[in-house]
């Protein structure tokens, strides 16, 4: 039976294909996507599954769709994004984006289509299986606070053993798959800095208060937490990715205000540089004389995937025989963060990576305007999965 359906996802690459690059033509924002889950839930309007739409509430576009064996058995989750960026896509693709402005650059279309595919295929062959898989096709990864917080107080889980997500990844080779355990991106925090001073004329500075020099004081000593307060050891990265002090030449400004991204692997270094980014915040108002207005909110949590879980899906997979996949690989952690942590937080979860960098051309990484992927990673994402899914279940032939 397994091989039967390797062979039936195998006939339906093509297909996977398809879907992917309608998605990617068709792209919408994080919250927005209710084209997106239009398209996907009319995709399982006649097959054999309960279909529930709007998960999480008001706004929110989730779809849960239940496959029941009838048999006795675990409950496992399978999960895919399908929320889009804005960005204005420059792949030259001949299914680019019909959105101006909005672009699928991280991939979240092939996971979609890679899903809907491998969920059809489980459906067609659920007399063989036992338990309950339920596929979570989730929107707004991308943008704070993200899908899955709203999908898991909606119930998304209820009964719900285990949860497992992939990702395509363009800086990985193709025809690879990469696992980790423990702690396998970084949680992220962000930040918004108001700088109060008092504007005046640049010719006479001494009658005001630049709240610029303060700000570029700010920027600088952030920098310090990482080297010079947190263990060398441990990975931690402060971004300022917006300096609002645009102005005329000659006006010190009244104030100035800034946006940044905080990133570390574990909930202490994350504790770390939140006091420190507090601590100098409330100096520069004593050393400058400005007022500050501190934002500062916790985002997505440090993702972990369960170390016994991950074992088992990665030895699943590497036992598996799957034709197209080369070798499965233990990475190093990855940078980015990944709203999938939320379900970490709940369940016993792993998520791992499927390699897509594209063969025959320049890669570009994720969330960059000439993202591309290797279209066959989809095909090597759904016989992953479903290795996984079938070892999970204790479908043995």
């Amino acid at each position: 039976m397994i091989n039967r359906f390797y062979e039936a996802l195998s006939n339906k690459e093509n297909k996977m294909i398809e879907i992917r690059r309608y998605l990617h033509a068709h792209p919408e924002l994080s919250f927005e996507e209710e084209k997106t889950a239009q398209y996907i839930s009319d995709f399982y309007k006649d097959k054999d599954v309960e279909i529930k739409t709007h998960i999480g509430g008001k706004g929110i576009y989730g779809i849960k769709v239940t496959i029941d064996s009838g048999k006795p058995g675990k409950t496992l989750a399978l999960r895919a994004d399908f929320d889009a960026l804005p960005i204005k896509e420059d792949t030259g693709l001949a299914f680019t984006s019909k959105n101006e402005g909005v672009m699928h650059a991280c991939g979240h279309d092939a996971h979609t289509a890679y899903l809907m595919v491998l969920a059809e295929t489980l459906i067609e062959f659920k007399d063989h299986l036992q338990g309950k898989i339920i596929i979570i096709h989730q929107p707004a990864e991308e943008k704070p606070p993200g899908g899955a917080q709203a999908l898991i107080k909606d119930g998304i889980l209820d009964g719900v053993d285990n949860v497992i997500g992939v990702h395509v990844i363009s800086n990985l080779e193709s025809n690879r798959v990469y696992y980790r355990e423990g702690n396998v991106q970084s949680g992220r925090n962000i930040f918004k800095l108001k700088i109060i001073g008092q504007g005046g004329h640049g010719s006479s500075p001494h009658l005001a208060n630049d709240p610029i020099v303060a700000a570029s004081s700010f920027v600088m000593s952030v920098q310090t937490i990482v080297s010079r307060k947190l263990n060398p050891f441990d990975m931690g990265v402060i971004s300022i990715g917006s300096f609002d002090g645009k102005g005329q030449f000659n006006i010190i400004k009244n104030e100035v205000e800034l946006e940044g991204d905080v990133r570390g692997m574990n909930e202490e270094t994350m504790q770390l540089i939140e006091d420190e980014i507090k601590r100098i915040s409330h100096g520069l108002e004593t050393m400058y004389g400005v007022k500050c207005d501190l934002e500062y909110h916790r985002d997505y949590p440090v993702l972990y995937n369960d170390p016994t879980l991950t074992k088992q899906v990665a030895n699943a997979i590497r036992t598996s025989n799957i034709k197209e996949i080369n070798s499965v690989e233990r990475t190093e952690p990855l940078p980015p963060s990944e709203d999938f942590a939320y379900y970490a937080k709940e369940l016993p979860c792993t998520f791992f990576y499927v390699g897509a960098s594209p063969k025959d051309k320049q890669t570009y990484p994720h969330h960059h305007p000439k993202f591309d992927i290797d279209e066959s990673s989809l095909l090597i994402a759904a016989k992953s999965v479903a290795a996984a899914t079938f070892d999970y279940l204790g479908v043995k032939s």
